[in-house]
């Protein structure tokens, strides 16, 4: 049995095709420090919002361009992305090319720019749609809207269709895996094909060419002003790429780590150890400005002074509200309007009353 399964791990020794596990694993490699960089970034946020918070609400934007300076670093180095290069791969154009170029000769302009955008643009757009189609969850479980309106139909024609859509997607990649195990496509993703590439391992001559690339030095004898102000440029940025990719080689293990110690399955056990006390009912109230003072009538809404529509608490502070007047003011502020405690719209908890 392990005879048979035997090619999966291991290449014939005419086969320059990476297995399917070094494939999937530098697939996987950019995937986990993506999220173990959001939550150091988040701890940052947390203990100093004035200086780190602008990293946190752009996170996606900073980590593309951040993303999109190493990914070109690593192609127009060693012609294969941060994660391929980690695992000695390396992209050569789709074709039966039996001289295959070295990795410092670089792709083709079609096939670079090709994998550039399929390597940083796809990952940008998926993970802003998944936070869309979240956001609208949300909405649709919290927010009001009249049965017979036009945008709540269609957005829940597309929250239902979403699932549909995510699992052809991801059905597309396995079905491509599973051609490429059998020796059936030159590719183990749909992506590589789009970007008219494929992937093989770094041969000795690779190597030794990507050595002595790093150990000469370019000679700048006779170069114009223009010239030397774009070769500055394209050293600061292949500083910074070079930078990054170290940084990231030296703690990739370690940002796995984070990702699995952070994520969704490990939640209660870093909830368990890491839970702060419930605080105490707040029974001197600071009445600020921005507070609502509570009325003396208990059935009375701290917001808009009338009786009670609805009652709807926040689990965060405990009391209580009309549901349109707490929902419009956590919606607008995050926070609850008289305590200030951080609130979502999913602690807003409605109230039923036996005469209700």
């Amino acid at each position: 049995m392990a005879e048979l399964g035997a090619h999966l791990t291991a290449a014939s020794a005419g086969d320059d095709r990476p297995s399917i596990f070094e494939a999937v694993a530098q697939d996987s490699l950019m995937a986990a420090v993506k999220p173990a960089l959001q939550h150091l970034v988040k701890v940052l946020a947390e203990s100093n919002p004035g200086r780190y918070g602008f990293l946190w609400y752009w996170f996606d934007e900073v980590y593309v361009v951040l993303d999109l300076l190493l990914q070109q670093h690593c192609l127009a180095r060693c012609s294969a992305s941060f994660s391929e290069n980690f695992y000695s791969l390396k992209r050569i154009p789709l074709g039966d090319c039996k001289h295959q170029p070295l990795a410092t000769a670089g792709l083709p302009k079609r096939q670079h720019w090709k994998s550039l955008l399929l390597l940083v643009l796809v990952p940008y757009l998926k993970g802003k749609l998944e936070k869309l189609v979240s956001s609208l969850r949300d909405e649709d479980e919290y927010s009001i809207h009249p049965p017979s309106s036009a945008w709540k139909r269609f957005y829940r024609a597309f929250l239902a269709a979403y699932p549909f859509v995510n699992m052809t997607w991801e059905g597309w990649f396995l079905i491509q895996q599973l051609c490429y195990i059998l020796g059936k496509a030159q590719h183990h993703s749909p992506l590589l094909r789009l970007a008219g590439v494929r992937l093989i391992r770094l041969t000795a001559e690779d190597i030794q060419a990507l050595q002595k690339r790093s150990a000469v030095a370019p000679s700048s004898q006779a170069l114009s002003i223009k010239a030397r102000v774009q070769s500055a440029a394209r050293k600061a940025l292949g500083g910074i790429a070079l930078s990054l990719s170290t940084g990231l080689s030296v703690s990739v293990f370690f940002l796995q780590f984070l990702d699995w110690w952070y994520s969704s399955e490990n939640q209660e056990a870093v909830k368990s150890l890491t839970a702060l006390p419930t605080p105490p009912p707040p029974v001197h109230l600071d009445h600020g400005a921005a507070s609502a003072l509570l009325p003396k009538l208990k059935s009375v809404c701290p917001l808009c002074r009338q009786i009670r529509v609805n009652a709807t608490a926040l689990s965060t502070s405990g009391f209580v509200f009309c549901y349109r007047c707490a929902y419009s003011y956590v919606k607008t502020h995050q926070r609850c309007p008289v305590t200030g405690y951080a609130t979502e719209l999913q602690h807003l908890i409605k109230l039923y009353s036996p005469e209700s």
